[in-house]
């Protein structure tokens, strides 16, 4: 059985193609600013109520817990952690802590 694969290329690496078939199917990612910093290096802003979102989070309570203290739905709390993962980049909401810890935010 033959395996497919998805490959995410962005408009300029779309010239780099060989084919016109690998051209037509290439998805095009939106462009990026040039002088906006992308990877680890960028800097990334926390509002106050994230960061005391990832400080009740580090605390080990589970969300519904951790939604009550902070007055919110658990809903909008899960919400509101990917938000913020998908901000620093990263996959989970202990390395969103880990990330937080590390720059003495909580």
């Amino acid at each position: 059985m033959e395996q497919a694969t998805l490959v995410r290329r962005t408009i300029e690496d779309q010239s780099a193609l060989p084919t016109r078939e690998h051209r037509e199917n290439a998805v095009p990612l939106q462009s990026r600013p040039r002088e906006a910093a992308v990877g680890p290096y960028a800097p990334v802003e926390l509002s106050h109520e994230e960061i005391e979102l990832l400080a009740e989070i580090a605390t080990g309570v589970t969300t519904e817990v951790a939604a009550r203290h902070l007055e919110l739905s658990a809903r909008t709390l899960r919400r509101r952690i990917r938000n913020i993962c998908d901000v620093l980049g990263v996959n989970t909401p202990i390395e969103a802590v880990v990330w937080a810890a590390r720059r003495q935010l909580i």
